[in-house]
């Protein structure tokens, strides 16, 4: 389920971007599909519909708060659209993505979606002569549970922290976050 899932949200969201940024070429179109439609989105969409409430897990994931991380929820949301598909078909299956990806689609460009925050960062300082960002990483929890921080640091300014499941995760959002108030500031 998850793997015909993942199909069908990729072609839906795929059909939207093209039809919404027409003048987008496949370059940008792209990294905005992989933005929309991606391991987090897909987690935080499941979150708001409450599927981790319906999942039978085993002992060992119920024990390590399986039902909020993130591969799973992606995966879970995944089959239930493959589920959908199969159940009531394209043009269904179709409106229900829509209805839940619209919102973010529609913002996607303006947004930033798909776009690598640390290359992101990386652009922006560089055109504005700053000297490139380091990152200061933290780690915390148990070998089975880390949790990471990251501060970016951008010509000796420190920004808000960013949060993740890894290092990757936690150095991107720290450096979105940068990027944010580094491009207000014109």
């Amino acid at each position: 389920m998850e793997f015909l899932g993942d199909s069908v949200l990729g072609l839906v969201v795929t059909e939207e971007l093209y039809i919404h940024f027409p003048d987008l070429d496949e370059s940008r179109l792209s990294p905005l599909r992989s933005g929309v439609v991606n391991m987090r989105a897909l987690a935080d969409l499941a979150r708001q519909l409450h599927l981790g409430e319906y999942l039978r897990i085993g002992k060992g994931e119920e024990s390590t708060n399986g039902r909020d991380k993130n591969s799973i929820l992606a995966d879970t949301l995944e089959a239930l659209v493959g589920a959908i598909y199969l159940q009531h078909g394209f043009i269904k299956t179709s409106e229900i993505i829509l209805e839940w990806f619209k919102p973010l689609i529609t913002s996607a460009n303006e947004q930033g979606i798909g776009l690598d925050g640390k290359t992101a960062l990386q652009e922006l300082v560089a055109s504005k002569s700053l000297g490139a960002p380091e990152y200061v990483v933290e780690e915390s929890g148990p070998d089975h549970d880390k949790s990471f921080t990251a501060v970016a640091v951008v010509a000796g300014e420190r920004f808000e922290m960013g949060h993740g499941k890894s290092k990757r995760e936690a150095e991107q959002a720290a450096a979105k976050l940068a990027y944010e108030v580094l491009n207000s500031r014109k």
